[in-house]
């Protein structure tokens, strides 16, 4: 199975409602790594394999483009997590890569991940087809 949605990972909440991983979405390191279409994302599996480098989040699935977009991704700024109306949202500035000449191709997603607590993965996110730059 390829992209089909995007979704947030289940023992993401698990976890952030247990209290057994100390997420703080205001001032932890969090960062966005693009993915080709060898991925199958699963917002079922366990802590364990949501993180960054493991299980189909392997480095060997991830688009990068060395210093332009780097491998692990960029880290997003302006991290804003807000309730209304029994919608949360979760936000970022729109990123862009760290110089003017990236090459990207065959991305088809995203993995937003917290580098602060162990590189975990907190949602993926689905392009709606192949893109590139």
């Amino acid at each position: 199975m390829a992209w089909s949605a995007s979704k947030i990972f289940a023992t993401f909440i698990e976890d952030s409602l247990e209290n057994t991983a100390a997420y703080d979405l205001n001032t932890d390191a969090i960062k966005i790594a693009l993915y080709n279409n060898t991925t199958a994302p699963d917002n079922t599996v366990a802590t364990a394999t949501r993180a960054y480098d493991t299980g189909v989040w392997a480095t060997a699935n991830e688009v990068y483009d060395g210093a332009e977009w780097p491998q692990t991704g960029q880290a997003l700024a302006g991290v804003d997590l807000t309730v209304a109306a029994a919608v949360i949202k979760f936000d970022a500035t729109d990123e862009v890569s760290d110089g003017t000449s990236a090459t990207l191709a065959n991305v088809y997603g995203c993995l937003i991940y917290d580098d602060a607590v162990g590189d975990s993965g907190i949602c993926y996110n689905y392009f709606g087809g192949v893109q590139s730059v």
